[in-house]
């Protein structure tokens, strides 16, 4: 079993996806895709996303993932903005773009009956590529779009060293091993889920694909497959915790050692039920995609640090960054500048200029606040962009989110800031929740945790919030949505 891939009820060897893979490079190759050529992958959770991963770095060339849930428009935009030289993509998916696909892109549909050349066929009628390539390991993807349209994070071609470096940290954050057995949970067009597949391949260990998350699959897959490692985004905490606990105690978890959280915030309840629940196995990490992942927290440091994400890993360097443009001391807020130094650098594709303003002294920042405590361990407070300035006072939507998720009855929330004329911005609360809520108490409870100038004046209920498949809320489509007067405020104070 070591070294195999599992996708639902199918297995695939380790030999074979090479052998696959290898024979991809070269179909590839003679479709035209040659060094710091794009391959945009428009595939589910499926064995194609790690064989065209392999076989592209054999070419140094390079993947686009391309969120399969995004609306057509906004894959055209992908298509049209890195002019990849080969689409590979399941075919019913491929089916629903019709006139976005730019003309003259050559596609291989995975599953394909149709016009587009069939993925299976394809590999199986070309030989094995022999070349292994230099190493430049670089990559192209396009984050989430809350604000807007997409950006391009572009890897830039990695030296030999700085390929070992970002080896070696991946080796660090998910604890590979070759006889590890590694449960991908997430959709692989996100680098947190297909981090996991590819540094436990590469270790030699086993991976256990989910095609699509269930709760109680999940559970049940650890125990069949006596699953040892795993990534999950808190969302998929909260979901396993909604399990009665009936099912909870009905699978055997023992075998679980180290279980990789981020992409998003944590609540700190949320966290303390999971360890009680599944044991001090749960890790937090923190990054972005412009610098991967820099900083680590165990569970027992947690404990005695709660909301911290951990102190850098290897050569990572972690600083804060005051309104006055200088580096801060430890406890005060400010701008996070970070990075794993002697890792391949980046830009962002057709905006250098862009790419210029995140960087200070060396290290890159991803629009994040926070601060460092005299141990180095830093602590999130929200992003920049996210901070509500409301009657000349700063405000952290984050912090308030924190105290809303602690009522009982609140399953998720989002705080964000929209004008007012007496305050300059007031805080809106969007509240998930399956019970009717009193606004007067929910500030009650409130108060009782945070300033009062940080309650929110707006609170709309609803059964659900929008939610990316990493787990981010789409605060953008809900303060729209407010704005224009479509949600029905339950109460304003």
């Amino acid at each position: 079993m070591s070294g195999d891939v599992i996708v639902g009820d199918r297995i695939r060897g380790r030999a074979e996806l090479l052998d696959r893979a290898a024979r991809l490079a070269r179909a590839m190759a003679a479709a035209g895709v040659g060094a710091g050529d794009a391959v945009a992958l428009l595939l589910r959770n499926d064995f194609a996303v790690l064989e065209a991963n392999l076989a592209v770095r054999r070419l140094d060339a390079y993947g686009v993932p391309i969120n399969w849930h995004w609306h057509p428009t906004e894959i055209g935009y992908v298509l049209r903005d890195a002019t990849p030289r080969l689409l590979i993509g399941h075919a019913d998916l491929l089916d629903g773009l019709g006139a976005h696909i730019p003309e003259g892109l050559r596609v291989i549909a995975v599953g394909g009956t149709g016009e587009q050349p069939d993925y299976d066929d394809w590999i199986a009628a070309h030989e094995a590529h022999e070349g292994h390539g230099n190493g430049l390991g670089s990559s192209m993807v396009y984050t989430s779009g809350t604000t807007g349209k997409p950006k391009a994070v572009r890897r830039l071609p990695a030296t030999g060293e700085e390929s070992a470096q970002r080896a070696r940290v991946l080796a660090v954050i998910h604890d590979t091993a070759p006889g590890n057995v590694a449960l991908v949970t997430g959709p692989l067009y996100h680098l947190f889920s297909q981090a996991i597949l590819m540094a436990t391949f590469a270790a030699g260990g086993t991976v256990v694909v989910m095609e699509r998350f269930d709760p109680e699959d999940c559970l049940r897959l650890i125990e069949q497959h006596h699953v040892t490692h795993g990534a999950l985004v808190p969302t998929l905490f909260v979901r396993l915790l909604r399990l009665p606990e009936e099912v909870k105690g009905r699978y055997d978890l023992s075998t679980l050692r180290h279980v990789v959280h981020s992409g998003a915030p944590c609540a700190p309840e949320v966290k303390r039920a999971m360890l009680n629940w599944w044991g001090p196995v749960l890790y937090e990490t923190y990054g972005s995609t412009e610098t991967g992942v820099v900083t680590k927290i165990s569970p027992r440091e947690w404990l005695a640090r709660p909301g911290s994400v951990g102190r850098p890993v290897l050569t990572g360097e972690v600083r804060i960054r005051g309104d006055d443009g200088q580096w801060t001391e430890a406890g005060r807020t400010g701008d996070i500048y970070l990075r794993i130094h002697g890792t391949p650098d980046f830009t962002f594709h057709g905006d250098p200029e862009k790419r210029a303003a995140v960087e200070y002294d060396g290290l890159i920042t991803c629009g994040d606040m926070g601060w460092l405590d005299e141990e180095g361990y830093l602590f999130l407070c929200d992003r920049r962009a996210d901070m509500v300035l409301s009657g000349g006072v700063n405000i952290y939507p984050a912090e308030v989110e924190a105290a809303l998720l602690e009522h009982p009855a609140v399953s998720d929330c989002a705080v964000f800031g929209v004008p007012d004329a007496e305050y300059g911005e007031v805080l809106v609360a969007y509240l998930q929740s399956d019970e009717a809520l009193i606004p007067d108490e929910v500030t009650a409870f409130l108060r009782g945790r945070i300033a009062g100038y940080k309650i929110p004046r707006h609170l709309v209920v609803g059964a659900s919030l929008p939610r990316e498949e990493t787990g981010k809320i789409l605060k953008r489509r809900l303060r729209e949505s407010f704005l224009a007067g479509e949600a029905r405020e339950t109460g304003a104070y």
